[in-house]
């Protein structure tokens, strides 16, 4: 292709042929899926045809039936009620104006153990200290790490010292401490979890920001021990973002990432108020209620999909797709990454996925739904494939088996997860962002930005269909997307995030992305170039969908202050930097 035509938005269907021939998007290895509850069943019980039933999937959203354990009753902070897409759910707005609750909310708790300093560990430590600081509260906030951890350096570097009591040994640490918030890697927990529970004092409070440790007892046939509360407060946001917005909220009455609570077991009636208070305290905007494995559940299946795995496979797909069809490789990375991490990003997070569409013209709107239509079933059979193995926890038990293999066993080598930086595609976004302006957000791409809202809107319908709340939806497959991590990816890359983030979204991603990378590949790219028409009520169901009105009132929700993030914003876990890796 000629060098000019390379910069035309219409590359991405060069050598396509005419339409003529559509695809049947519903049926994967001789299934098709009921319209109620992806449920599997012959191609032969099928009596619509493949137009119909992507129609009737996609536009019939469940009546989502929620626990009445979402509800909940706090005698400290205001309950409020939102309604998503016709649902009903309650939350509570947060803001510096309510630290004054904090003591009471925290009644009974001296000393808050925040055990680990990897991803979440520094943010909450720190936000949770300076919270109870503004609140005039005299309860100690104190780090536990393991004897000998390098991380004490970093400890010690926030704030935290040995000399007044906030930094200690872990187990001391747990043992001392009446709200235990552990943060440690999943795979630590997974190794440790019947030491933890035996320091654990009678009465305590057990503080979780992952559901993961659930999912693992769940996959032993075993749960918490009866003789203290179990909690979760999850931001739905990486441990930078929860601090980087904490400290730019400052002025404006706070800022910080959403965060979804849970209680799973209450020994003595405090639980509810303290996981709230917990969760003022970090700076989330808006709390909503979650259950412990309905959080696990949504939470690791979102790190193989949205939030990373799938968008390090479709954009290492596009950009090979790009070059191969003649586009320079500069070109090709500001088209996949650039344009989704930031100005897709930046639309979806202040006026919603139909702004992104809205945006383009009508030759990109064709082009739009190209792609989006050719992409939505593919990325549904992964993302499907994807929930049901976190569910089933084959995942779980995947992460823990791979974190054993970080150190030497069985005679065998051991194997960390090594660095993913160097391929071509990396080496190219290194030499754009070193030559991009300040403030620049890169093109809307209409075929990549078909590409990912289609993936977003697969992974809504998931989670829909599996029965989760619509705040967990939306903040999980685009909140936590376009406002905490696609921001630091822009900032340095997607393959540095896959490098540095969770260990179990590390690992997720490494092995998830190249699913999405060769079902876009194989399925949806060949049908683009094989000349498949749009399936239009796939496009009319995308525009008419219920997800765009709830969106809206989160939207409502969000504060006024964008994070911001400086091309050398430092957010590497204090252990990759320590180890090199």
């Amino acid at each position: 292709m000629a060098a000019a035509a390379a910069s035309s938005n219409t590359i991405a269907l060069a050598a396509a042929k005419p339409l003529t021939k559509a695809p049947t998007p519903t049926v994967f290895n001789g299934l098709a899926f009921s319209v109620n509850n992806l449920t599997p069943r012959p191609l032969a019980a099928r009596h619509v045809n493949g137009a119909a039933l992507a129609a009737k999937m996609v536009s019939s959203a469940p009546a989502v039936t929620l626990p009445a354990s979402l509800d909940f009753n706090t005698s400290i902070f205001k309950k409020e009620k939102i309604s998503l897409a016709g649902h009903d759910e309650y939350i509570v707005k947060g803001g510096r104006d309510l630290f004054h609750l904090l003591p009471d909310a925290f009644k009974g708790i001296k000393q808050i153990g925040v055990i680990g300093w990897g991803s979440q560990g520094p943010a909450q430590a720190q936000n949770l200290r300076d919270s109870l600081a503004e609140a005039k509260s005299d309860i100690v906030v104190k780090i536990g790490l393991r004897k000998g951890s390098s991380s004490f350096n970093e400890a010690r570097a926030a704030g935290f010292s040995e000399e007044n009591g906030t930094l200690g040994d872990i187990w001391d640490t747990i043992s001392g401490s009446d709200l235990v918030l552990l943060l440690i890697s999943d795979a630590a927990q997974a190794d440790s979890y019947e030491k933890i529970f035996s320091h654990m004092k009678p009465g305590s409070i057990l503080g979780l920001s992952h559901g993961f440790l659930l999912g693992h007892l769940q996959s032993l046939g075993i749960d918490f021990p009866k003789h203290f509360s179990v909690i979760a407060v999850c931001p739905k946001g990486m441990g930078p973002s929860v601090r980087r917005l904490y400290v730019q909220g400052k002025e404006i009455n706070g800022a910080g990432i959403n965060s979804s609570f849970a209680v799973h077991q209450d020994v003595d009636g405090r639980a509810t108020d303290i996981a709230l208070a917990w969760s003022v305290a970090l700076g989330s905007p808006f709390t909503f209620a979650t259950t412990l494995e309905m959080e696990y559940r949504s939470d690791i299946f979102g790190e193989r999909g949205i939030l990373l795995g799938a968008v390090h496979g479709i954009v290492e797909s596009l950009f090979r797709r790009y070059t191969e069809n003649g586009m320079s490789e500069d070109l090709a990375y500001k088209n996949t990454v650039e344009s989704i991490t930031g100005i897709i990003s930046k639309i979806i997070s202040t006026k919603g996925m139909l702004a992104v569409y809205n945006s383009l013209s009508e030759d990109e709107k064709r082009e739009f739904e190209t792609a989006y239509s050719a992409s939505y079933y593919p990325c549904m059979e992964i993302l499907y494939e994807c929930y049901e193995d976190v569910a089933s926890c084959s995942e779980i038990r995947s992460v823990v088996l791979a974190g054993r293999r970080f150190y030497e066993k069985e005679g065998l080598p051991a194997f960390p997860m090594g660095k993913i930086d160097q391929t071509r595609m990396w080496k190219v976004g290194q030499r754009v962002r070193s030559t991009r302006p300040a403030g620049d957000l890169g093109p809307l791409y209409p075929f990549t930005a078909g590409v990912y809202v289609a993936l977003m809107m697969a992974q809504i319908e998931i989670l829909r269909k599996k029965g989760h709340s619509y705040s967990e939806i939306i903040n999980e497959s685009v909140i936590e997307s376009v406002d905490s991590l696609n921001p630091f990816m822009h900032a340095r890359g997607v393959s540095f995030m896959v490098d540095n983030c969770s260990t179990t979204a590390r690992l997720g991603s490494r092995k998830w992305a190249p699913r999405f990378d060769y079902i876009l590949t194989q399925q949806a790219l060949v049908a683009v170039d094989s000349g498949a028409p749009t399936n239009r009520d796939l496009i009319s169901n995308f525009l008419s969908d219920p997800v765009h009105g709830a969106i809206e009132v989160c939207a409502e929700l969000r504060p006024t202050v964008d994070i911001s993030v400086p091309p050398d914003a430092d957010f590497v876990r204090p252990e990759l930097r320590q180890s090199g890796n």
